[in-house]
């Protein structure tokens, strides 16, 4: 038996989903530490607050991973778990600003870093079904697709997350300005549309999806794998949580491969969202390394908002050339030859004379952000089992965060011992990483790489 050949609106369905987790990331990405700070929250303390979101990616998705390889029921395998994420999501995201108001039990930026938690938590809860089951219900000539398309919706989600509060601000009118400790209007409003949308985003995939059931996944698997899969059988009856670690140990051979292209991309990519805008305030607008509060440094950072949704914008429309350029080159060199010009993108930001001309350095960050988060997933999901889809998902989550987790252990003191306090030089080495990851790719194992129509 062979999987159904979806339509691409059937594949848009199943992952409109994302374009609400997304948004909802890139709210959080822009404005969180804002909102710390005026909890009270002191500048050099927001790194141990962001640690917080790859460490929730590292525990969080494997396990959800697990569970939901083990799940059926009448509501589907992976869709009850996306569901309840998004709905936990919302919560955070609707109290996280407004995290005042419990006050008289707990100080406000407790509260608020308590809502970062539980907002990091649930969108890895939400997320990760997500990648799965784009492997559980698509044919291995239409996963490049779907993980492509998966890619264009969290390129617009984090477009319009990003410039939401800009746009309430600029074009709606709504307050920027609040008393000293309280969230402006536009912030609280901008989170309250970005749970609205979360929720239903996620409610369009739940509605308009069908999952497979176990035994059909199981029919589409062919000999070879049968033969793999039939001799765990009986392992897998008894199997716990703790099996995630007999899991990692046994991981594919390409999975392994994978994983130095992933820890490169992503320590990286880490790099550019901590130190963009003091890297661009230094090195572009000429301020000094210990202005952090004046009009032209405030300038720099709306302008990083902007660079931010420039690459945004461009990765969501490479996303649909990326099945095309695999189905002709394959899909390692088109990984490889997108990292190369993220990373000369990357370091180009060095010799660009002014702010504008930064716009072109992000297409090339946007073109390796797009197959970032696209390309290893379709190259993964041909080696893996769709028995063990899930929680290889998860523990292939690793190589995101714990990359991320070192950036965040080491990244401020080379900026501050080796760097001279000269952030411009984070950014080299995010240039530096993508150049490294692209190298990688080459080494690695793609068990279907090109498919003929």
């Amino acid at each position: 038996m062979e999987k159904r050949r979806l339509s691409f609106w059937q594949i848009w369905n199943m992952s409109f989903g994302f374009l609400g987790i997304q948004m909802g990331f890139a709210l959080q990405n822009a404005n969180a530490s804002r909102i710390l700070q005026i909890f009270g929250a002191d500048v050099h303390e927001l790194s141990w607050f962001w640690i917080i979101a790859p460490l929730m990616g590292l525990i969080v998705q494997p396990i959800i991973g697990h569970y939901s390889d083990k799940t059926w029921g009448r509501f589907g395998r992976r869709k009850p778990y996306f569901l309840v994420g998004a709905i936990l999501a919302s919560i955070g995201l609707v109290l996280m600003p407004q995290a005042d108001m419990f006050i008289a039990f707990l100080p406000a930026l407790w509260v608020g870093a308590g809502m970062l938690m539980i907002m990091d938590a649930s969108f890895n809860v939400a997320m990760e079904p997500f990648r799965a089951l784009v492997g559980d219900n698509l044919r291995t000539d239409q996963r490049t697709l779907g993980f492509s398309v998966q890619t264009a919706l969290i390129g617009f989600g984090a477009v319009i997350g990003s410039w939401l509060p800009y746009v309430l601000a600029n074009w709606f009118g709504i307050s920027n300005n609040a008393a000293e400790g309280a969230v402006p209007p536009h912030l609280i409003l901008s989170f309250v549309i970005g749970a609205l949308i979360l929720v239903l985003s996620i409610l369009v995939t739940v509605l308009t999806t069908k999952e497979y059931s176990p035994e059909e996944l199981a029919s589409f698997e062919t000999d070879s794998e049968s033969d793999e899969t039939a001799e765990q059988e009986n392992a897998e009856e008894k199997s716990s949580l703790l099996d995630i670690f007999e899991d990692f140990k046994k991981m594919p051979e390409t999975m392994r491969q994978l994983s130095w292209v992933q820890f490169f991309s992503w320590f990286g990519l880490f790099g550019m969202w901590v130190f963009a805008t003091p890297a661009i305030a230094q090195h572009i607008y000429g301020l000094s390394y210990t202005d952090s509060s004046s009009g032209d440094y405030q300038d720099a950072g709306d302008w990083v908002g902007i660079l931010f949704g420039v690459y945004n914008v461009v990765s969501a429309f490479y996303a649909f050339a990326l099945p095309y350029i695999a189905k002709k080159i394959g899909r390692k060199k088109t990984h490889s030859v997108s990292l190369i010009i993220g990373g000369l993108g990357m370091l180009s930001i060095y010799i660009m004379p002014d702010k504008n001309w930064l716009i072109v350095s992000m297409i090339g960050v946007g073109i390796a952000w797009a197959s970032i988060l696209a390309m290893p997933y379709a190259i993964l999901a041909g080696s893996i089992s769709s028995k063990k889809m899930g929680v290889y998902m998860g523990i292939f989550n690793f190589f995101i965060v714990i990359p991320q987790i070192i950036n965040a252990l080491i990244g401020g003191p080379l900026v501050k011992y080796a760097y001279g306090n000269q952030a411009i030089f984070a950014l080299m080495m995010s240039g530096v990483s993508f150049l490294i990851a692209a190298s990688l790719v080459y080494k690695v194992k793609d068990v279907d790489d090109v498919i003929q129509s």
